[in-house]
């Protein structure tokens, strides 16, 4: 049975994360409606919000903390505005700095659940006295009989996002609410509902791309924060030079466009980025086919309920909008060792490797290190 509002003999005092946007929005009224005492918080996450996005495809801006606010004054909560900007700058900003000059891929919205939404928020609201934090994010949980919780897929798979839920812990997932996880309906239908609720942001577009980078512009953040360094761009096969970069962090493996290679490859097909190296500054190119992998090992995991006991075999997302595959997992030594039944491409470490069983969300982990079919099969 889901319990993502669960009535219980007392209303329970939630916290409810408003970001400016109709999912949140809306998922505040639900949770209203189905008795609960609702606070709702805006949270800053910029020392200087005017250098983040405007308009409507960021979540961060002044223009989002006053929707919230009005959001808030329509369906009758508190409103608060904390300040979590320095958190945000060293847990999400830096790491994700950090992560693409030691050559890696990050996803920091992932990163912000886990340090900001049901971390540092989390903390902070049981601190003062909250049984639960609610978001506007399409995931579900379900509440068994002995009173554990599982996180499981949204009921509507084109709106699911429960791998960048997948690094939330036991603790974590038992004071969270997501209202909108049982919701089988368009996107459409949630904005209708926001216009029925009398909802302003109603037809506020979504949020897209990452929120601290203004203008979307990911290489040129990187390059105003860690300089331009020139290296060279190679052929994976003969080791030739073929073109130059101004840093490697502005690349990610399975990378096709921008690479600026001055002459086509022998064999007239494109070039992928395969590897990234920050010690010699080095890209490395090559056929599409060099790009898959057979598998791979993740460090850093993390539980949604219980260690798997033994190896078995799961489905697992590779990315925020990717597919399944299936996979073969173990634990070993805390790390999680995967095997892809079939190969997969674009893998890179950074990203995060999201375990299912069926709909429920076992676990997640940063992809340390990949085996490519190339080199196996070499090996």
């Amino acid at each position: 049975m889901t319990e993502n509002l669960p009535r219980t003999a007392r209303p329970l005092r939630v916290l409810a994360a408003m970001s400016g946007g109709v999912d949140s929005a809306v998922a505040a009224a639900r949770a209203v409606e189905a008795g609960h005492d609702v606070t709702g918080v805006h949270l800053a996450l910029s020392a200087n919000p005017q250098s983040f996005r405007t308009g409507a495809r960021g979540c961060c801006t002044i223009e989002d903390s006053r929707d919230a606010r009005r959001a808030a004054d329509v369906i009758g909560i508190p409103f608060y505005c904390w300040d979590l900007a320095e958190r945000f700058r060293e847990d999400v900003v830096e790491d994700f700095i950090a992560e693409y000059e030691a050559g890696r891929t990050p996803n920091p919205c992932l990163r912000c659940n886990e340090k900001i939404k049901f971390a540092a928020l989390l903390d902070k609201a049981l601190a003062l006295g909250f049984d639960a934090v609610c978001t506007g994010h399409y995931a579900t949980i379900v509440e068994n009989a002995d009173g554990s919780r599982e996180l499981h897929r949204a009921s509507d798979m084109a709106k699911d996002q429960s791998y960048v839920l997948g690094v939330l812990d036991e603790k974590q997932l038992a004071h969270a609410l997501f209202p909108l996880g049982d919701t089988i309906t368009t996107k459409d239908e949630i904005r209708a509902e926001a216009e029925r609720r009398g909802l302003a942001v109603a037809k506020k577009p979504d949020s897209h791309d990452i929120c601290f980078i203004a203008d979307g512009d990911t290489q040129g953040f990187l390059a105003k924060r860690l300089g331009k360094a020139e290296g060279d761009i190679v052929d994976g096969a003969t080791g030739e030079k073929v073109g130059t970069h101004d840093g490697a962090y502005g690349f990610t493996i399975g990378q096709r466009k921008g690479l600026r290679i001055g002459h086509p490859a022998p064999d007239g097909k494109p070039r992928y980025v395969l590897d990234i190296s920050p010690v010699n500054n080095t890209v490395t190119v090559g056929p599409v086919e060099a790009l898959d992998v057979t598998a791979l090992t993740a460090i850093r995991p993390r539980w949604c309920g219980s260690t798997p006991a033994a190896p078995g075999t799961y489905t697992a997302q590779l990315r925020a909008h990717g597919g399944e595959t299936e996979v073969f997992a173990e634990v070993v030594d805390g790390e999680l060792r995967v095997t892809f039944t079939e190969p997969v491409r674009g893998v890179a470490p950074g990203q995060a490797i999201v375990l299912y069983d069926d709909t429920r969300v076992v676990g997640s982990a940063t992809i340390a290190t990949t085996t490519r079919a190339e080199a196996a099969a070499t090996a």
